[in-house]
């Protein structure tokens, strides 16, 4: 099965090492995996920003990167949401409409596309600790992907998932909005933090980096001690 792989911007500037493990774990389970190196952003800070035309740039330059693809599979819930939408931001665009439903349709995210794609509910990986998975917003409520890293954690050999406390709010990143409306979104990231801790977990595991990266650095300053990991490092484990 061919795969083309969407870096995301997070993945590539702040962590490639997401990436690295995406590629190979992909590689073990049997995908050719390919990268058109003239992918760019996915077109979503801009978009929610209410930059429409600007947006719309970048995600023509993703139709053409992606345009020969079998699949597109990213390792963020948030910007694979954002390529789902592509269809409603092209609606009626002569040009653009079709391309942009194609892209929508081949487009998964990391843990989606292994489940409910290669069908495969473990990944023969083995990693030790006190893991909770925090269910990015996005991920769960724009793209759908609630149960799919749920069942692959559940079968990584002796990993102890311990659920989160009011797992489904949000941690308070949300993009731009963690710029706009710096003072809610501290007040999120700090309650969100105080139900980490409560799981005495050694690790936190997500989707979507730049939520772990927010609550990893709220943690951090107050002086509490949490490794943040993209769920593919504890997949791509042994």
């Amino acid at each position: 099965m061919k795969v083309s792989f969407f870096i995301t911007c997070m993945c590539d500037i702040i962590t490639p090492e997401v990436g690295k493990h995406a590629v190979e774990l992909l590689e073990r389970l049997g995908c050719e995996v390919d990268f058109p190196v003239a992918q760019t952003c996915c077109g979503q800070p801009a978009f929610n920003s209410g930059y429409l035309e600007d947006a719309k740039e970048s995600m023509k330059q993703m139709m053409r990167a992606f345009k020969d693809s079998e699949y597109v599979v990213g390792p963020s819930g948030s910007c694979v949401g954002m390529l789902r939408e592509y269809p409603k931001v092209f609606k009626d665009d002569p040009e653009w409409e079709q391309p942009a439903k194609e892209l929508a349709a081949k487009a998964y995210e990391l843990t989606q596309f292994i489940v409910d794609v290669l069908d495969v509910e473990d990944v023969g990986a083995r990693f030790h600790g006190r893991v909770t998975y925090h269910p990015s917003c996005h991920m769960t409520r724009i793209l759908g992907v609630k149960e799919a890293p749920l069942k692959l954690l559940k079968n990584v050999k002796d990993l102890n998932l311990i659920e989160l406390p009011i797992k489904e709010d949000c941690c308070g990143f949300g993009g731009t909005f963690a710029v706009k409306n710096s003072i809610i979104s501290g007040e999120m990231v700090k309650e969100k933090s105080k139900h980490v801790s409560e799981t005495r977990a050694e690790y936190l595991v997500g989707g979507d980096m730049a939520c772990l990266l927010n609550i990893g650095g709220r943690m951090q300053r107050e002086g509490k001690y949490v490794e943040i990991k993209h769920i593919v490092e504890i997949l791509n484990s042994h």
